[in-house]
């Protein structure tokens, strides 16, 4: 994105904020959200609204936006990738830039439970709500479930997830539901990701809500992942986690996990956007190689 390119947007945002629903009201949608292979690459980018800036070694990869941008258009430019997630900042500032036609477009919910803060678990619906998803013709949404049973903050989130997903559903709209069972290591919360907490968070997830209908599941890939598959019937996306040294790891565990038929694509941040090697495009290659 040349300095023109990125002070139209810059122009656009001040002057003319209309054209963002002139721009919504305008995309090209895609038809389904399973293309005809049956399986779906989304690139994720919500991880800025709740504070969470690093990625690897860098503790403010994400802070530049220019950058994240640029990252977002070479992935969302490569074969194989079906759309995008994240919050309304980063999912309009595509649409302007006109990358958003054709592509799978999900919102991303509960943004208030910031990194590293006190009240994290309390995890506030603070982005998206299923009525701006309808409204701008988003393909549905995503909402994050860290899930501690020491934290009592912990059942108003459930309770908000069940919410969520009723309001999505009402609307014919599919909910992406991240679970984890987390605990706070050090005042600051850990995502537990051993086979059995995996299990025990998709239990739950899969029960939240008057139907599962639309509900979809993301979740990272654990050792014993056919356990885990084994606890529910709803299709599941793979998730992608911080980034790593070892990236042939993670796919190798993605080529594994992807032969159980709930098993329906990947959805990738970090690891597809700032991977060790700063190569976007190769690192999205290989994720939709897998595929």
């Amino acid at each position: 994105m040349d300095d023109e390119r990125y002070a139209a947007l810059a122009e656009t945002r001040a002057r003319a904020p209309e054209a963002i629903a002139a721009a919504w009201a305008a995309r090209v949608r895609r038809p389904q959200l399973l293309g005809e292979r049956g399986r779906i690459l989304i690139v994720a980018a919500d991880h800025p609204a709740r504070g969470a800036l690093a990625a690897g070694p860098r503790p403010l990869a994400m802070a530049d936006r220019r950058e994240l941008l640029d990252r977002l258009l070479v992935a969302l430019g490569r074969p194989g990738v079906d759309g995008v997630l994240g919050t309304a900042d980063i999912i309009e500032d595509l649409l302007l830039l006109g990358a958003l036609d054709g592509k799978v477009v999900l919102g991303s919910m509960n943004r208030g439970g910031l990194a590293g803060s006190a009240f994290e678990i309390d995890d506030r619906y603070t982005g998206y709500d299923a009525e701006g998803i309808a409204r701008a013709g988003l393909d549905g949404g995503k909402l994050l479930l860290r899930i501690d049973p020491a934290d009592p903050a912990t059942a108003g989130a459930l309770e908000a997830a069940a919410r969520a997903v009723d309001e999505l559903a009402a609307r014919g709209l599919p909910a992406m539901v991240e679970p984890f069972m987390s605990e706070r290591v050090d005042g600051r919360v850990r995502n537990r990701l051993d086979t059995e907490s995996a299990i025990r968070s998709v239990a739950i997830a899969s029960g939240l809500g008057r139907t599962s209908a639309r509900t979809w599941l993301k979740l990272p890939a654990v050792d014993d992942m056919e356990r885990v598959l084994a606890a529910t019937t709803l299709p599941v996306l793979l998730l992608g986690g911080e980034v790593g040294p070892d990236p042939e790891a993670l796919l190798r565990r993605w080529r594994e996990a992807l032969k159980s038929p709930a098993v329906r694509g990947l959805v990738v941040g970090r690891s597809l956007l700032y991977p060790p090697d700063d190569d976007v495009a190769a690192a999205v290659d290989a994720a939709a190689a897998v595929l």
